[in-house]
């Protein structure tokens, strides 16, 4: 095996490591208050024209809380969700058995009420990357801004930066530090798990890799989603989109693009707008394959003086990423975000 197929095999076997823990709605104790969730649809004019032919027309699931429906004047801070690679938002909905952990963190007191948004960004080749593409669309725009349009206008947001939070696991979670770092008029806190995709260097990944045997099924896939997120190619049908090799020949330009967007290089860039949020935290598992990039992640942003906060933990990929949801990331959201008001 190739060092790109192993790089890739890493990539695609991690990102797809998920629990599947059935959907439940039972709380502790009867009397426990619920609340609702819906599966609706949002027009990202963002992602209009995208050379993949993706539908603009996303699924997205939203999670209202238990006081919602009997409360009309009272507003709410909202958490964004970002999904990882090869799945859809109904996966990870379930796989985090979402409605369920927050009604009983809200019936705990570990969290309070807050309305929670997943959209869906599986695309043909299995995920968006959410970044910025004219073959995938430009996916930073519709989570900034396309999704928190809509959702400002037709729920009953606290719509400022200060009650809104931005969290993701593996290729979820390197949209949730990519849009994070470029857009911090739209979030004020971040929550990345088990980020992936931290530094692509495709020059120490692809050198050997032969032309006459090229990645298949998930693996090729998984090149192709990087490929079409960040070295889109307008004039290289019918895939538009540029691979870092040409007859097992590293391409120095193509290559580069992969690196440009790698946040451990991207993140010097970004330190006055990181230094805009309210609170910022990062975790992984200690038996993850990212675990290194993400300990460097850490390590830059205290060289950088943005204040943060890391944690490892006993787990690998998606071993415990369901616990962690309803222990670590809600109560985060809760603390560091401004709170409902009944008006």
């Amino acid at each position: 095996m190739t060092l790109m197929k192993a790089a890739l095999t890493v990539f695609a076997a991690a990102c797809m490591v998920l629990l599947f823990v059935p959907q439940s709605r039972a709380q502790k104790g009867d009397e426990a208050k619920k609340g609702s969730w819906e599966k609706i649809k949002v027009h990202g004019k963002s992602l209009e024209g995208n050379l993949e032919g993706d539908s603009p027309d996303r699924d997205v699931f939203v999670y209202l809380p238990p006081n919602y429906a009997t409360s009309p004047n009272r507003r709410y801070p909202v958490v964004y969700f970002l999904h990882g690679y090869a799945a859809h938002a109904e996966t990870y909905w379930k796989s985090l058995s979402v409605p369920a952990a927050a009604d009983a963190a809200i019936a705990d007191g570990s969290a309070h009420e807050m309305i929670l948004v997943l959209p869906d960004a599986f695309t043909v080749y299995d995920g968006s990357m959410f970044s910025n593409s004219p073959t995938t669309g430009d996916w930073e725009t519709f989570i900034a801004k396309d999704l928190i349009a809509y959702i400002d206008g037709h729920y009953r947001t606290i719509a400022d930066r200060n009650a809104r939070g931005l969290a993701g696991h593996s290729m979820g979670g390197y949209g949730t530090v990519r849009i994070g770092m470029k857009h911090p008029e739209a979030f004020s806190a971040l929550y990345a798990m088990s980020s992936c995709c931290l530094m692509n260097d495709p020059q120490r990944l692809v050198p050997g890799a032969s032309a006459n045997q090229p990645p298949s099924g998930a693996l090729a896939n998984a090149l192709a989603a990087q490929a079409a997120a960040w070295a889109p190619d307008t004039m290289n049908p019918p895939k538009y989109f540029d691979l870092p090799t040409k007859d097992g020949e590293l391409q120095p330009l193509i290559a580069g693009k992969w690196t440009a967007n790698s946040p451990l290089l991207m993140v010097d860039q970004y330190v006055p707008g990181l230094k805009m949020y309210r609170a910022i935290a990062i975790d992984v598992g200690t038996k993850d394959p990212f675990l290194t990039t993400n300990t460097q992640l850490d390590q830059a942003l205290t060289r950088l003086g943005v204040a943060h906060t890391f944690e490892s933990y006993d787990g690998d990929h998606g071993s415990r990423i369901t616990a962690r949801f309803a222990a670590k990331v809600l109560p985060f959201f809760s603390a560091n975000l401004a709170g409902g008001s009944a008006k």
